[in-house]
């Protein structure tokens, strides 16, 4: 499978414009890149293509970087964001298509491509070197954000001087940072995130990109808690950590970005799945995308809906007793009496 996949990204790469012009039509080129506004082909000029190689690695043509979310990848993400595919069989039957191959049977375990050696080693290093969050400029940011629920965040760290570089023209500059591990479903690190922070801790770092993920995203998440029967799931890791501070013991996982959330993939055991939607329209489509894939595996999906653009700011502006309140209606009467007791005294 991984042979495969590598072929058609390859022949991708050697037809980068082609393929642009084709998937991602709202952009133009620009010197050696394709620009446009995001993978999903919307007018702009956040998101960049590479169309000619460099050195291979990050320099090789037909890889991508979204300068407005740090997302990154290749031309087999840009044929699945911009025809809307969620099954990788069909990103690969699509991709055979446009290159005029003929279509082959493809089997796999998982939906996925493995995770690139070079990222997933460089992501577990990295989480290697940076220390766990209690008592660090991480923790004093996640705190000012409203946070309590601080337990079972083994998938956070603090790195304190974690390189960042603004663009390959310019030196590479140091400031702390919060890594957050991307793991598969059975805990294996595929990637991680890093947060800069600004060095008082009480915001992210004064630069463009202050969030940068590594490593595979597709299908995995951050997650804090171990999930069995029932799960919630969202975009961002404050938004989850806000969501655990009124629901202590409620497993939850964090995608990181609304395309990593429709594709996320759920445990076979899970019987029930919270989707804790952002108040956008992106949120919305992406609830009704991952509710369509639990129902269709048998799996119950219930959104969750904060009552300003995320829980994180429903956290913060009225506090976590009213944010209980107000989730308490939204949960299962079941899942109210075993997530959300009347006393809750869980906190870090």
């Amino acid at each position: 499978m991984s042979a495969q996949v590598s072929d058609l990204a390859r022949r991708l790469a050697e037809r980068a414009e082609l393929v642009c012009r084709h998937y991602l039509s709202n952009g133009r080129r620009v010197g050696r890149y394709w620009v446009v506004g995001d993978v999903h082909n919307t007018r702009g000029r956040s998101m960049y293509v590479r169309l000619r190689p460099r050195h291979g690695g990050k320099g090789a043509a037909g890889k991508w970087t979204d300068a407005a979310t740090a997302e990154h990848g290749d031309l087999l993400d840009v044929i699945k964001e911009s025809c809307g595919f969620v099954e990788f069989r069909d990103v690969l039957a699509e991709a055979r298509r446009f290159l005029s191959l003929p279509q082959t049977e493809v089997e796999s375990k998982s939906p996925f491509p493995p995770v690139p050696i070079g990222l997933s080693e460089s992501a577990r290093r990295l989480f290697a070197m940076s220390k766990p969050i209690h008592g660090t400029l991480a923790e004093t940011y996640l705190r000012t954000r409203g946070i309590s629920a601080l337990h079972e965040t083994t998938s956070l760290r603090f790195h304190p001087r974690c390189d960042y570089r603004p663009d390959r023209h310019l030196p590479t500059e140091t400031w702390p940072a919060l890594i957050a591990a991307v793991t598969t479903l059975d805990g294996a690190i595929a990637g991680i995130q890093r947060t800069w922070l600004d060095p008082s801790g009480r915001s992210k770092a004064p630069i463009d990109t202050p969030r940068r993920a590594m490593g595979l995203l597709l299908g995995n998440a951050v997650r804090f808690g171990m999930a069995h029967d029932v799960i919630a799931a969202g975009e961002g890791i404050e938004t989850m950590l806000s969501l655990r501070s009124a629901l202590p013991t409620l497993p939850m996982a964090s995608a990181l970005s609304a395309n990593h959330l429709a594709a996320m993939l759920l445990p076979t055991s899970l019987r029930r799945l919270y989707i804790a939607r952002d108040a956008d329209a992106a949120g919305a489509a992406v609830a009704a995308t991952l509710a369509q894939r639990a129902r269709a595996a048998g799996i119950e999906a219930i959104a969750l809906s904060p009552r300003f653009d995320d829980f994180n700011g429903d956290l913060r502006t009225f506090g976590v007793d009213e944010l209980r309140a107000a989730l308490r209606i939204q949960l299962t009467p079941e899942d109210v009496t075993r997530f959300l007791p009347s006393t809750v005294a869980i906190t870090a």
